[in-house]
């Protein structure tokens, strides 16, 4: 007889990587301590398999479980408009940035299907809910950081507005990836901006921890500085 997924999870469970990995995660205590390998390969060999029943029965009690429905859609092969209404149903599931940061870079589909995702994530990034608009914050930078995009990505990361630690976190990751990208109009934009002074710091030191980023523009980007 088959296993379970779930019985397949507790299989690929490894204590020291539960330690590990519940430390780094601190609002969540359902961690089995699969690692993301070794999801990605259980993942891969359900999205051959008949992945719509498994996304319809998936269980959520554990971490690795919503994880595993995440990278699952991620891998899918079918249209547009059915990933995004499996994408939708999943976001709600969201409440810890491993689930969603791993499940944003999955969305692979999204480089073939730029102005359909972009106008699926408008909600998400205008949504009072923490991890809606990290949803939408992490799949811009993700995506979006492009010359067509870079003037709008920024418009929508200046007004996602939000006092939860992990949007603010996230703008300023984007931010920090738009300056490296595409310096010059970012440097523009963080002259005039209405970012808290929290998120616009944290942006100019994750530009100055960059490797990417010359120790000119670091030694400016410094004195840029809210005090």
């Amino acid at each position: 007889m088959d296993k379970t997924i779930k019985e397949q999870l507790f299989e690929l469970a490894d204590e020291q990587y539960q330690k590990f990995s519940a430390a780094l995660i601190p609002n969540i205590n359902n961690v089995l301590g699969v690692r993301l390998p070794e999801l990605r390969k259980l993942a891969q060999k359900i999205a051959k398999s008949d992945w719509r029943t498994y996304l319809e029965q998936a269980e959520s009690e554990y971490f690795e479980e919503i994880m595993l429905q995440g990278m699952v859609i991620g891998y899918v092969k079918t249209d547009i408009e059915e990933i995004l209404r499996y994408v939708a149903h999943f976001v709600p599931k969201i409440d810890n940035w491993s689930v969603c940061d791993s499940f944003c870079i999955g969305l692979k589909f999204t480089k073939t299907n730029m102005k359909q995702v972009w106008d699926f994530l408008q909600p998400y990034l205008l949504s009072t809910k923490e991890y809606d608009i990290r949803f939408g914050v992490v799949m811009l930078l993700d995506f979006y950081i492009e010359e067509e995009y870079i003037s709008r990505v920024l418009e929508l990361l200046d007004s996602a507005k939000h006092g939860g630690y992990y949007v603010k976190m996230s703008v300023a990751w984007a931010v920090s990836i738009c300056c490296v990208k595409l310096p010059e109009p970012t440097m523009t934009y963080l002259t005039s901006n209405s970012l808290d002074d929290f998120t616009y710091n944290k942006a100019l030191q994750k530009i100055t921890e960059s490797f990417r980023v010359d120790p000119e523009t670091k030694k400016l980007i410094r004195g840029m500085k809210r005090k």
